[in-house]
């Protein structure tokens, strides 16, 4: 699969990479810091914002019990899920509004569901597309429901074996989902480099033979700019106004300049990537000339032979090529010649 559609845009090989600006809860439960961040995103160079579509109640029950606590070793310790989701969330009658903000703004718009009333509030919404996250994967029920909208839908596959990848495509394949994208993703929030283990990109559209990106947790943006060269098509990166301001997500987004440093070296990385090509290029044509060849290095007298002493490979391009060395060496020339020529067969008597 080459390139697919979503709200017009074409996304996959040969286009431009799909930059994606992950509002979160970056918000901070501030609707004007929603639409600043909106239109933060799209100065920044991002084609579209994402948004996670949840109540705390849909995502988890309000209980202290262990298994309820965010682990020691988190950087949401000390919450439980419940607190947790209850920060991040996106308030639901924020939605419209926002996904009109962003239109307005050129952007695509979509979300990631966590339950069927999510779902049926995006649909409502008309969304282009569907983010499954990566702890979803393996909710099959609700790739399901995803998959009767018919919408594309691109998945994080963090956390995720093979064999669970397959599955969850088959599960959305077989419930009329649309085409498939898919992110390698570290389910780590920062995520290390050493763990992003890219390679895994080729592998992944070879394997499953869709289009990839990667949804990103890294701190900067070198990773996803090498992911870019490996054949990403989507980027995802956590966006927000400034980490100082904190939240949930803050820890691991990118600031508006850091994501518009992003964006333009995607676009050179993009450039820079090409065709298979072994043509000159126009600007190497200009510096052939400066090739080595073959020219001679001390003066000499017609009759003399050329040898070592007096023929050497050196720059400029104007005689013969190097090549011809063995060829040259002991021929007689037919004439006087100085220090500095290069070398051409008329120099040379015929045998």
């Amino acid at each position: 699969m080459n390139k697919i559609s979503i709200d017009n845009r074409y996304i996959g090989e040969a286009e431009p990479c799909f930059i994606i600006a992950e509002l979160s809860a970056n918000h901070n439960q501030d609707f004007a810091r929603a639409k600043e961040i909106i239109k933060a995103a799209k100065q920044a160079g991002a084609d579209a914002v994402k948004f996670q579509t949840y109540l705390p109640s849909t995502m988890t029950i309000d209980s202290h019990q262990e298994w309820f606590q965010v682990p020691s070793n988190s950087i949401w310790a000390g919450k439980t899920l419940f607190e947790l989701y209850g920060e991040a969330y996106t308030p639901w009658e924020w939605h419209a509004e926002l996904f009109n903000i962003a239109h307005e703004e050129g952007l695509i718009c979509f979300s990631t569901p966590f339950d069927k009333t999510s779902i049926d509030l995006l649909e409502d919404l008309n969304v282009p597309v569907y983010k499954v996250a990566s702890f979803e994967v393996v909710d099959l029920p609700l790739l399901k429901e995803i998959g009767k909208t018919g919408k594309p839908v691109i998945m994080s596959t963090g956390m995720a074996t093979l064999s669970e990848i397959a599955e969850a495509i088959k599960t959305l394949r077989e419930s009329g989902a649309g085409p498939l994208i898919l992110l390698k993703c570290t389910s780590a929030y920062p995520a290390s480099p050493e763990s992003m283990n890219l390679k895994s990109i080729p592998h992944l559209r070879d394997t499953f033979n869709t289009i990839v990106g990667l949804s990103d947790h890294t701190l900067g943006s070198a990773v996803p700019v090498a992911a870019v060269a490996l054949g990403a098509s989507v980027i995802e990166k956590h966006f927000t106004l400034a980490r100082s301001d904190g939240g949930p997500d803050s820890s691991f987004s990118l600031e508006p300049d850091e994501f518009a440093k992003m964006v333009t070296d995607i676009r050179v990385i993009e450039k820079a990537l090409g065709k298979i090509s072994y043509e000159r290029t126009a600007e190497e044509q200009k510096n052939v000339c400066f090739r080595r060849s073959l020219f001679v290095v001390q003066d000499m007298k017609k009759g003399e032979a050329f040898s070592l002493s007096n023929l050497q490979s050196i720059r400029p391009g104007n005689g013969l090529a190097p090549r011809y060395m063995d060829i040259v060496l002991g021929k007689k020339v037919v004439k006087d010649i100085k220090r500095g020529t290069p070398v051409s067969w008329d120099l040379m008597a015929a045998e």
